[in-house]
Parts: structure tokens; sequence; C-alpha cells
């Protein structure tokens, strides 16, 4: 099950160091994170929201390849397997983009606008829904972050560890 952890920070860059930060561990395999948002409030009150994980891309070529192989499949009961190839391919990658642009993968979108709306101007918060993790060696890492946590899934006693982590950089600045 996945653990959903939302953690709000004093400076607006903070947010995507700390994902530099748990992207990095990931490859360590230390973390495994389903999905990851920053949102930054900007100085003038707009929040700006960067998704981690691309779902247009990926769903385009794999669109792109089931529709050109099914076009050619079906082109061929026509006589014309690279018409029905390059149609299919079309089809196929316009249709998996838009459903990637409309997919709701990982983080609630509302969840995230409501709590970057509650952030002061010129702040930042990151927002990762976490599959798996050890914990020892992540809390140890996040310790050289100051910031407070929002909102979180996690158990009382480990939702209090990871705020103490991330308090230990606020009380060694």
């Amino acid at each position: 099950m996945s653990e959903l952890v939302a953690i709000a920070f004093e400076n607006p860059f903070e947010a995507d160091r700390m994902l530099t930060e748990l992207n990095r561990m990931q490859s360590e395999h230390l973390i495994d994170l389903a999905d990851a948002v920053v949102a930054v409030r900007q100085p003038d009150g707009k929040v700006q929201i960067k998704q981690s994980i691309n779902r247009v891309v990926p769903g385009a070529v794999s669109g792109g390849l089931w529709g050109g192989l099914f076009g050619a499949l079906v082109g061929l009961l026509f006589l014309h397997p690279l018409a029905g190839f390059a149609i299919g391919s079309v089809a196929g990658v316009e249709t998996k983009a838009l459903e990637g642009e409309l997919a709701n993968y990982g983080i609630s979108e509302d969840l995230i606008r409501s709590l970057a709306d509650a952030l002061k101007p010129d702040t930042s918060a990151l927002f990762v829904l976490v599959r798996k993790a050890q914990p020892e060696k992540v809390l140890g890492e996040l310790s050289r972050f100051n910031g407070r946590v929002l909102r979180s899934s996690l158990s009382a006693d480990q939702e209090s560890r990871l705020q103490q982590a991330l308090s230990a950089a606020g009380a060694q600045a």
C-alpha cells in the first residue's frame, strides 16, 4: 500500500531540492516513489504545479506501436498494410496521448490544489506517494531539509519520526 506525504518548505526551491534527493535515493533503491508533485506559491500568489511523472509521452509511444500493429493487421485484410499501419499509428498516438493527459494518476489534483492554495507566498510543497522505503536510511538523508508535514497517511509514530527528521535541519541552522 502506498503512503502519501505532503511537506511544506519556507522557500520556493526546497521542494525541488528534496525531490532531487528522493530521486537519487530511488536510484539507490532506498525508496520507491509512485508519484511526486512540487507546488510552488509564487510571490504574486499564483500556484505553479510541476508533475514529476509525464503520462503523455509513454502513452503516445505505446499507443503508436499498438495502433500501428492493429492498423497493419486491418490493412492486410484490405491489401494495404502500410496505409493501415500509418493510419493506426496516428490514431493510437493521439488516443493514448489524450488518455495520458486526462488520466488522474497518483496524487489527487484536488488535494494538491487545496494544500498549495494554503501555502504562504514564496514557499513550496512536495507531495510524494511512496510505495515502499527503508525508513531509517531515508529519514537520515531527509534530516538535511527543513520542512513541516502538512498531511500524510502515515501512522502517528511514523509521521512524528518524519517531522523530527525534518525539524533537525531547522534546529541545526
